[in-house]
Protein backbone atom coordinates (compact mmCIF):
# COMPACT_ATOMS: atom_id res chain seq x y z
CA UNK A 1 0.00 0.00 0.00
CA UNK A 2 0.75 3.62 -0.92
CA UNK A 3 1.84 5.53 2.47
CA UNK A 4 1.05 9.31 2.47
CA UNK A 5 2.22 11.92 5.26
CA UNK A 6 0.82 14.73 6.39
CA UNK A 7 3.62 16.28 8.69
CA UNK A 8 1.43 19.00 9.54
CA UNK A 9 -1.41 17.22 11.63
CA UNK A 10 1.22 14.32 12.18
CA UNK A 11 -0.94 11.85 10.20
CA UNK A 12 -0.45 9.06 7.74
CA UNK A 13 -2.66 7.55 5.42
CA UNK A 14 -1.65 3.61 3.24
CA UNK A 15 -4.21 3.75 0.17
CA UNK A 16 -4.72 1.50 -2.33
CA UNK A 17 -7.20 0.37 -5.28
CA UNK A 18 -7.75 -3.03 -5.17
CA UNK A 19 -7.70 -4.55 -8.73
CA UNK A 20 -11.86 -4.79 -8.56
CA UNK A 21 -11.91 -0.42 -7.86
CA UNK A 22 -12.18 -0.93 -3.99
CA UNK A 23 -10.37 1.88 -2.15
CA UNK A 24 -8.89 0.85 0.97
CA UNK A 25 -7.95 3.54 3.19
CA UNK A 26 -5.91 2.87 6.77
CA UNK A 27 -5.26 5.71 9.54
CA UNK A 28 -2.85 4.16 11.85
CA UNK A 29 -2.85 4.91 15.49
CA UNK A 30 -0.18 2.89 17.44
CA UNK A 31 -0.88 2.46 21.00
CA UNK A 32 -4.44 3.02 21.31
CA UNK A 33 -7.13 0.27 21.77
CA UNK A 34 -9.98 1.22 20.08
CA UNK A 35 -10.38 0.20 16.12
CA UNK A 36 -13.04 1.56 13.83
CA UNK A 37 -14.51 0.24 10.27
CA UNK A 38 -16.05 2.35 7.75
CA UNK A 39 -17.88 0.24 4.74
CA UNK A 40 -19.18 2.62 2.29
CA UNK A 41 -21.22 3.30 -0.82
CA UNK A 42 -20.87 6.58 -2.89
CA UNK A 43 -24.53 6.41 -3.20
CA UNK A 44 -27.46 7.61 -1.31
CA UNK A 45 -31.29 8.41 -1.19
CA UNK A 46 -30.47 10.68 -4.45
CA UNK A 47 -29.62 8.11 -6.61
CA UNK A 48 -33.03 6.81 -7.62
CA UNK A 49 -32.21 6.94 -11.54
CA UNK A 50 -28.96 5.25 -13.34
CA UNK A 51 -28.25 3.08 -15.99
CA UNK A 52 -26.56 -0.52 -15.60
CA UNK A 53 -24.64 -2.21 -18.52
CA UNK A 54 -27.13 -0.26 -20.83
CA UNK A 55 -30.29 -0.44 -19.17
CA UNK A 56 -31.99 2.28 -17.90
CA UNK A 57 -33.65 1.54 -14.23
CA UNK A 58 -35.49 3.77 -11.76
CA UNK A 59 -35.66 2.52 -8.52
CA UNK A 60 -38.51 3.57 -5.75
CA UNK A 61 -37.45 6.28 -3.52
CA UNK A 62 -36.11 5.53 -0.41
CA UNK A 63 -34.63 1.99 -1.69
CA UNK A 64 -31.44 2.80 -0.56
CA UNK A 65 -32.33 3.16 2.85
CA UNK A 66 -34.49 0.08 3.00
CA UNK A 67 -31.28 -1.68 1.81
CA UNK A 68 -29.06 -0.37 4.35
CA UNK A 69 -31.45 -2.03 6.20
CA UNK A 70 -32.14 -5.55 4.54
CA UNK A 71 -27.74 -5.86 4.49
CA UNK A 72 -28.36 -6.94 8.40
CA UNK A 73 -30.24 -10.04 7.43
CA UNK A 74 -28.57 -13.34 6.37
CA UNK A 75 -30.11 -16.25 6.49
CA UNK A 76 -30.11 -17.61 10.11
CA UNK A 77 -28.34 -15.55 11.64
CA UNK A 78 -27.98 -12.41 13.84
CA UNK A 79 -25.53 -9.75 12.57
CA UNK A 80 -25.84 -7.62 15.57
CA UNK A 81 -25.63 -10.42 17.89
CA UNK A 82 -22.46 -12.03 16.32
CA UNK A 83 -20.83 -8.21 16.82
CA UNK A 84 -22.36 -7.79 20.02
CA UNK A 85 -20.72 -11.54 21.12
CA UNK A 86 -17.49 -10.07 19.43
CA UNK A 87 -17.37 -7.29 21.81
CA UNK A 88 -17.80 -4.69 18.79
CA UNK A 89 -21.10 -1.91 18.37
CA UNK A 90 -22.42 -1.84 14.83
CA UNK A 91 -24.31 0.74 12.99
CA UNK A 92 -24.99 1.87 9.77
CA UNK A 93 -26.73 4.72 8.15
CA UNK A 94 -27.88 6.12 4.66
CA UNK A 95 -27.46 9.81 3.66
CA UNK A 96 -28.35 11.63 0.65
CA UNK A 97 -25.41 10.50 -1.19
CA UNK A 98 -23.70 8.12 0.48
CA UNK A 99 -23.97 5.00 2.64
CA UNK A 100 -22.18 3.62 5.74
CA UNK A 101 -21.43 0.41 7.57
CA UNK A 102 -19.44 0.77 10.44
CA UNK A 103 -18.21 -0.89 13.91
CA UNK A 104 -15.68 -0.07 16.68
CA UNK A 105 -13.85 -2.24 18.64
CA UNK A 106 -11.30 -2.99 21.20
CA UNK A 107 -10.79 -6.72 20.47
CA UNK A 108 -11.37 -9.05 17.92
CA UNK A 109 -10.62 -6.57 14.88
CA UNK A 110 -10.01 -9.30 12.26
CA UNK A 111 -13.07 -11.25 12.68
CA UNK A 112 -15.30 -8.03 13.04
CA UNK A 113 -13.76 -6.73 9.84
CA UNK A 114 -14.76 -10.03 8.45
CA UNK A 115 -17.98 -9.96 9.22
CA UNK A 116 -18.66 -6.45 8.30
CA UNK A 117 -17.33 -7.32 4.75
CA UNK A 118 -19.57 -10.32 4.45
CA UNK A 119 -22.41 -8.88 5.47
CA UNK A 120 -22.52 -5.89 2.85
CA UNK A 121 -20.88 -7.92 -0.01
CA UNK A 122 -23.40 -10.94 0.05
CA UNK A 123 -26.65 -10.03 -0.35
CA UNK A 124 -29.94 -12.16 0.84
CA UNK A 125 -33.40 -10.78 0.03
CA UNK A 126 -36.41 -12.91 0.15
CA UNK A 127 -40.31 -11.35 -0.34
CA UNK A 128 -41.24 -12.66 3.22
CA UNK A 129 -38.35 -10.63 4.65
CA UNK A 130 -39.05 -7.89 2.25
CA UNK A 131 -42.98 -7.51 3.41
CA UNK A 132 -41.93 -7.96 6.62
CA UNK A 133 -39.00 -4.81 6.37
CA UNK A 134 -41.48 -2.33 4.62
CA UNK A 135 -43.95 -2.82 8.19
CA UNK A 136 -41.14 -1.65 10.30
CA UNK A 137 -39.92 0.81 7.79
CA UNK A 138 -43.48 2.63 7.41
CA UNK A 139 -43.11 2.58 11.02
CA UNK A 140 -40.24 4.68 11.23
CA UNK A 141 -41.54 6.71 8.26
CA UNK A 142 -44.50 7.51 10.51
CA UNK A 143 -41.89 7.96 13.55
CA UNK A 144 -40.16 11.16 11.41
CA UNK A 145 -43.80 12.42 9.78
CA UNK A 146 -43.95 13.23 13.65
CA UNK A 147 -40.89 14.93 14.76
CA UNK A 148 -40.79 18.40 14.13
CA UNK A 149 -37.00 18.57 13.34
CA UNK A 150 -37.73 16.69 10.25
CA UNK A 151 -40.69 18.39 9.43
CA UNK A 152 -39.09 21.85 9.38
CA UNK A 153 -36.65 20.17 7.56
CA UNK A 154 -38.36 18.46 4.47
CA UNK A 155 -40.59 21.70 4.16
CA UNK A 156 -37.66 23.60 3.26
CA UNK A 157 -36.67 21.35 0.85
CA UNK A 158 -39.70 21.35 -1.07
CA UNK A 159 -39.47 25.39 -1.05
CA UNK A 160 -36.24 25.80 -1.97
CA UNK A 161 -35.78 22.80 -4.51
CA UNK A 162 -38.27 22.65 -8.02
CA UNK A 163 -36.38 19.66 -9.24
CA UNK A 164 -33.31 18.02 -6.85
CA UNK A 165 -33.89 14.83 -5.32
CA UNK A 166 -32.98 16.50 -2.03
CA UNK A 167 -37.00 17.73 -1.58
CA UNK A 168 -37.69 13.63 -1.27
CA UNK A 169 -37.24 11.89 1.97
CA UNK A 170 -34.50 9.67 2.49
CA UNK A 171 -36.76 7.09 4.20
CA UNK A 172 -39.11 7.55 1.37
CA UNK A 173 -43.19 7.14 1.54
CA UNK A 174 -45.57 4.18 2.68
CA UNK A 175 -46.61 3.67 -1.08
CA UNK A 176 -42.97 4.22 -2.33
CA UNK A 177 -41.28 1.26 -0.29
CA UNK A 178 -44.65 -1.07 -1.00
CA UNK A 179 -42.78 -0.68 -4.67
CA UNK A 180 -39.51 -2.48 -3.52
CA UNK A 181 -39.21 -6.04 -4.16
CA UNK A 182 -35.73 -8.58 -3.77
CA UNK A 183 -35.40 -8.20 -7.57
CA UNK A 184 -35.10 -4.52 -7.06
CA UNK A 185 -32.80 -4.73 -3.85
CA UNK A 186 -30.45 -7.14 -6.08
CA UNK A 187 -30.55 -4.61 -8.95
CA UNK A 188 -29.86 -1.65 -6.57
CA UNK A 189 -27.20 -3.81 -5.15
CA UNK A 190 -25.35 -5.10 -7.87
CA UNK A 191 -25.40 -0.93 -9.09
CA UNK A 192 -24.50 1.02 -5.61
CA UNK A 193 -22.22 -1.54 -4.11
CA UNK A 194 -19.65 -2.50 -6.66
CA UNK A 195 -16.36 -2.11 -5.63
CA UNK A 196 -15.45 1.24 -7.91
CA UNK A 197 -18.09 2.53 -6.11
CA UNK A 198 -17.05 1.81 -2.39
CA UNK A 199 -14.37 2.47 0.34
CA UNK A 200 -13.00 1.00 3.01
CA UNK A 201 -11.60 2.95 5.81
CA UNK A 202 -9.83 1.54 9.00
CA UNK A 203 -8.62 3.83 12.06
CA UNK A 204 -6.77 2.33 14.51
CA UNK A 205 -3.87 0.14 15.45
CA UNK A 206 -3.68 -2.32 13.32
CA UNK A 207 -1.40 -3.75 9.96
CA UNK A 208 -2.48 -1.73 6.42
CA UNK A 209 -1.53 -5.07 4.51
CA UNK A 210 -3.57 -7.00 6.64
CA UNK A 211 -6.65 -4.94 6.19
CA UNK A 212 -5.89 -4.33 2.26
CA UNK A 213 -5.60 -8.57 1.79
CA UNK A 214 -9.08 -9.07 3.58
CA UNK A 215 -10.51 -6.25 1.72
CA UNK A 216 -9.32 -8.34 -1.87
CA UNK A 217 -10.57 -11.60 -0.26
CA UNK A 218 -13.88 -10.78 0.56
CA UNK A 219 -14.93 -8.60 -2.53
CA UNK A 220 -12.77 -10.82 -5.18
CA UNK A 221 -16.36 -12.33 -6.27
CA UNK A 222 -17.72 -8.90 -6.53
CA UNK A 223 -19.80 -7.79 -9.98
CA UNK A 224 -18.26 -4.82 -11.62
CA UNK A 225 -20.89 -3.63 -14.12
CA UNK A 226 -20.65 -0.84 -16.05
CA UNK A 227 -23.17 2.15 -14.35
CA UNK A 228 -23.95 5.88 -14.29
CA UNK A 229 -26.28 7.54 -11.96
CA UNK A 230 -27.50 10.31 -12.00
CA UNK A 231 -26.18 13.40 -10.32
CA UNK A 232 -26.93 16.65 -12.82
CA UNK A 233 -30.34 18.08 -12.29
CA UNK A 234 -31.42 21.63 -13.83
CA UNK A 235 -32.39 23.59 -11.02
CA UNK A 236 -32.91 27.38 -11.19
CA UNK A 237 -31.26 29.43 -8.62
CA UNK A 238 -34.85 30.91 -7.45
CA UNK A 239 -36.47 29.22 -4.66
CA UNK A 240 -40.17 27.19 -5.54
CA UNK A 241 -41.33 29.25 -2.52
CA UNK A 242 -39.77 32.20 0.05
CA UNK A 243 -42.27 30.34 2.91
CA UNK A 244 -43.76 27.72 3.49
CA UNK A 245 -45.64 26.96 7.57
CA UNK A 246 -47.21 24.59 9.55
CA UNK A 247 -48.11 23.78 12.67
CA UNK A 248 -46.98 20.81 15.30
CA UNK A 249 -46.85 19.90 18.64
CA UNK A 250 -43.57 22.41 19.95
CA UNK A 251 -43.89 24.48 23.02
CA UNK A 252 -42.28 27.53 20.64
CA UNK A 253 -42.07 28.54 17.22
CA UNK A 254 -38.91 26.70 15.51
CA UNK A 255 -37.74 27.92 11.56
CA UNK A 256 -34.66 26.64 9.84
CA UNK A 257 -33.45 29.31 7.15
CA UNK A 258 -32.02 28.23 3.81
CA UNK A 259 -30.02 29.85 0.61
CA UNK A 260 -29.67 28.67 -2.36
CA UNK A 261 -26.29 28.09 -3.67
CA UNK A 262 -25.14 27.04 -7.38
CA UNK A 263 -23.78 23.50 -7.08
CA UNK A 264 -19.83 23.33 -5.65
CA UNK A 265 -18.23 20.69 -8.07
CA UNK A 266 -16.03 18.32 -6.87
CA UNK A 267 -12.43 18.36 -6.80
CA UNK A 268 -10.00 20.98 -4.51
CA UNK A 269 -11.82 23.61 -6.44
CA UNK A 270 -14.87 22.07 -5.13
CA UNK A 271 -13.77 21.97 -1.45
CA UNK A 272 -12.07 25.59 -1.66
CA UNK A 273 -15.50 26.57 -2.80
CA UNK A 274 -17.31 24.51 0.32
CA UNK A 275 -14.68 26.18 2.80
CA UNK A 276 -16.05 29.57 1.31
CA UNK A 277 -19.46 28.67 2.43
CA UNK A 278 -18.58 27.54 5.71
CA UNK A 279 -16.48 30.56 6.73
CA UNK A 280 -19.33 33.17 5.29
CA UNK A 281 -21.78 31.00 7.85
CA UNK A 282 -19.29 32.17 10.40
CA UNK A 283 -18.98 35.52 9.67
CA UNK A 284 -22.65 35.86 9.09
CA UNK A 285 -23.73 34.07 12.00
CA UNK A 286 -21.73 32.09 14.17
CA UNK A 287 -21.52 32.20 17.38
CA UNK A 288 -18.90 34.76 18.11
CA UNK A 289 -20.86 37.54 15.42
CA UNK A 290 -21.53 40.51 15.58
CA UNK A 291 -25.14 39.49 14.22
CA UNK A 292 -25.31 36.26 16.79
CA UNK A 293 -24.63 38.55 19.44
CA UNK A 294 -27.04 41.09 18.81
CA UNK A 295 -30.02 38.66 17.97
CA UNK A 296 -29.37 36.42 21.32
CA UNK A 297 -29.33 40.16 23.21
CA UNK A 298 -32.69 40.81 21.56
CA UNK A 299 -34.17 37.46 22.64
CA UNK A 300 -35.04 36.61 19.05
CA UNK A 301 -32.53 33.46 19.08
CA UNK A 302 -31.54 31.09 22.03
CA UNK A 303 -28.79 28.30 22.02
CA UNK A 304 -30.60 26.56 19.89
CA UNK A 305 -29.56 28.57 17.08
CA UNK A 306 -27.07 27.38 14.62
CA UNK A 307 -26.05 26.80 11.00
CA UNK A 308 -23.54 25.98 8.44
CA UNK A 309 -23.13 25.06 4.69
CA UNK A 310 -24.64 21.79 3.50
CA UNK A 311 -23.74 19.96 0.07
CA UNK A 312 -24.67 16.87 -1.73
CA UNK A 313 -23.88 16.49 -5.73
CA UNK A 314 -26.02 18.97 -8.06
CA UNK A 315 -26.79 21.46 -4.79
CA UNK A 316 -25.69 23.28 -2.19
CA UNK A 317 -27.48 25.73 0.92
CA UNK A 318 -26.43 27.68 3.59
CA UNK A 319 -29.01 27.37 6.63
CA UNK A 320 -29.68 28.62 10.11
CA UNK A 321 -31.77 26.87 12.15
CA UNK A 322 -33.63 27.48 15.96
CA UNK A 323 -36.36 28.46 17.76
CA UNK A 324 -37.68 31.99 17.58
CA UNK A 325 -40.93 34.17 18.51
CA UNK A 326 -40.49 35.59 15.24
CA UNK A 327 -38.63 33.78 12.39
CA UNK A 328 -39.35 36.36 10.35
CA UNK A 329 -37.51 39.01 11.89
CA UNK A 330 -34.45 36.66 11.89
CA UNK A 331 -34.45 36.13 8.34
CA UNK A 332 -34.97 39.83 8.11
CA UNK A 333 -31.81 40.32 10.44
CA UNK A 334 -29.73 37.67 8.19
CA UNK A 335 -30.36 39.41 5.31
CA UNK A 336 -29.37 43.18 6.36
CA UNK A 337 -26.37 41.70 7.45
CA UNK A 338 -25.17 40.35 4.53
CA UNK A 339 -25.92 43.50 2.81
CA UNK A 340 -23.61 45.08 5.27
CA UNK A 341 -20.81 42.67 5.26
CA UNK A 342 -21.01 43.21 1.53
CA UNK A 343 -20.98 46.95 1.60
CA UNK A 344 -18.54 47.34 4.12
CA UNK A 345 -16.40 44.09 3.53
CA UNK A 346 -15.08 42.05 6.49
CA UNK A 347 -12.30 43.22 8.91
CA UNK A 348 -9.47 41.52 8.47
CA UNK A 349 -8.40 40.75 11.95
CA UNK A 350 -11.59 39.16 12.47
CA UNK A 351 -11.58 36.86 9.24
CA UNK A 352 -8.05 35.61 10.43
CA UNK A 353 -9.44 35.14 14.06
CA UNK A 354 -12.36 33.05 12.32
CA UNK A 355 -10.16 31.13 9.86
CA UNK A 356 -7.84 29.91 12.82
CA UNK A 357 -10.76 29.35 15.18
CA UNK A 358 -12.55 26.72 12.36
CA UNK A 359 -9.22 25.25 11.09
CA UNK A 360 -8.55 24.49 14.92
CA UNK A 361 -12.02 23.05 15.14
CA UNK A 362 -11.70 20.38 12.51
CA UNK A 363 -7.92 19.99 13.90
CA UNK A 364 -9.78 18.61 16.97
CA UNK A 365 -12.14 17.03 15.36
CA UNK A 366 -8.71 14.37 13.94
CA UNK A 367 -9.26 13.17 17.76
CA UNK A 368 -12.29 11.38 17.17
CA UNK A 369 -11.70 8.03 14.99
CA UNK A 370 -15.60 8.23 13.84
CA UNK A 371 -15.29 11.78 12.56
CA UNK A 372 -12.32 10.47 10.67
CA UNK A 373 -13.07 7.67 9.27
CA UNK A 374 -16.47 9.75 8.42
CA UNK A 375 -14.57 12.71 6.46
CA UNK A 376 -12.32 10.82 4.67
CA UNK A 377 -14.95 8.39 3.24
CA UNK A 378 -17.38 11.61 2.15
CA UNK A 379 -14.44 13.63 0.82
CA UNK A 380 -13.23 10.69 -1.32
CA UNK A 381 -16.28 10.73 -3.19
CA UNK A 382 -15.68 14.77 -3.71
CA UNK A 383 -12.44 13.56 -5.16
CA UNK A 384 -10.46 14.94 -2.26
CA UNK A 385 -7.75 13.78 -0.13
CA UNK A 386 -9.51 15.22 3.45
CA UNK A 387 -5.82 15.11 5.58
CA UNK A 388 -5.20 18.47 3.14
CA UNK A 389 -7.80 20.67 4.20
CA UNK A 390 -5.17 23.02 5.94
CA UNK A 391 -3.54 24.06 2.74
CA UNK A 392 -7.00 24.78 1.11
CA UNK A 393 -8.76 26.63 4.36
CA UNK A 394 -5.48 28.80 4.81
CA UNK A 395 -6.07 29.38 1.44
CA UNK A 396 -9.50 31.21 1.52
CA UNK A 397 -9.72 35.13 0.95
CA UNK A 398 -11.64 37.22 2.76
CA UNK A 399 -12.60 38.59 -0.56
CA UNK A 400 -13.89 35.23 -1.92
CA UNK A 401 -16.24 34.76 1.12
CA UNK A 402 -17.74 38.65 0.15
CA UNK A 403 -18.49 37.38 -3.09
CA UNK A 404 -20.23 34.62 -1.64
CA UNK A 405 -22.25 36.66 0.58
CA UNK A 406 -23.08 38.96 -2.24
CA UNK A 407 -24.54 36.35 -4.30
CA UNK A 408 -26.21 33.68 -1.76
CA UNK A 409 -27.47 35.46 1.04
CA UNK A 410 -30.60 37.51 -1.26
CA UNK A 411 -34.40 37.32 -0.55
CA UNK A 412 -34.61 35.80 -4.07
CA UNK A 413 -32.35 32.80 -2.88
CA UNK A 414 -33.97 32.48 0.32
CA UNK A 415 -36.70 30.33 1.97
CA UNK A 416 -38.08 29.96 5.63
CA UNK A 417 -39.43 27.20 6.85
CA UNK A 418 -41.73 27.37 9.97
CA UNK A 419 -43.20 25.11 12.93
CA UNK A 420 -46.00 27.21 14.50
CA UNK A 421 -47.29 25.57 18.00
CA UNK A 422 -50.50 23.98 17.95
CA UNK A 423 -53.52 26.06 18.89
CA UNK A 424 -55.49 24.57 21.70
CA UNK A 425 -58.44 23.78 20.90
CA UNK A 426 -61.99 24.94 23.25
Amino acid sequence: MKQTLYPRLDEQIYWDKLPNGLTVAVVPRQGFSQKMAYFVTGTGSLHREFSMDGKFYRAPMGVAHFLEHKLFDMPGRDISGEFGALGASVNAFTGYDMTAYYFSCTENFSQCLHLLLEMVTKPYFTAESVDKEQGIIGQEIDMNEDAPETRIFEDLMKAMYREHPIREPILGTRQTIGEITPQVLYDCHRAFYRPENMILCVVGDCDPEEVRAMALEMTADASCPQVEKQENWEEPAQCVSHSLTSSMEVARPMFQIGFKCDPLGAGREGIYREFVGDLAAEVLFGESSELYLRLYEQGLIDPSFGGGLDTVPGMAMLTATGDSDDPEAVRDAILQQAEKLVAEGIAEEEFLRLKRSTLGGRIRSLDSFDSVCFRICAYHFSGFDYFQFPEVYESVKSEDVRSFLAQVVTSQRCSLSVIQPKEEEL
